[in-house]
């Protein structure tokens, strides 16, 4: 199992949601893929994606205006 960071800070729609699609391609099941950025959009349109296609959504926490969103595969 392994941990895959994604920093995403300063992007806008669509990039945040198509790297994160990018790293769950690559990634094992069972991994934990962790994205940051700061676009309120992106905040809200990627756990919304991780349930559509029926992952695990781990974590979402924000602080200063920068978020954190974890998926396990």
């Amino acid at each position: 199992m392994s941990k895959q960071k994604i920093d995403v800070t300063g992007e806008t729609c669509p990039v945040p949601l198509v790297e994160a699609r990018k790293a769950l391609k690559k990634a094992s099941p069972g991994d934990v893929i962790e994205i940051t950025g700061n676009h309120p959009a992106s905040k809200k349109e990627i756990p919304m994606a991780v349930e559509a296609l029926g992952l695990e959504l781990v974590d979402v926490k924000e602080k200063d205006e920068i978020w954190t969103i974890k998926i396990r595969k």
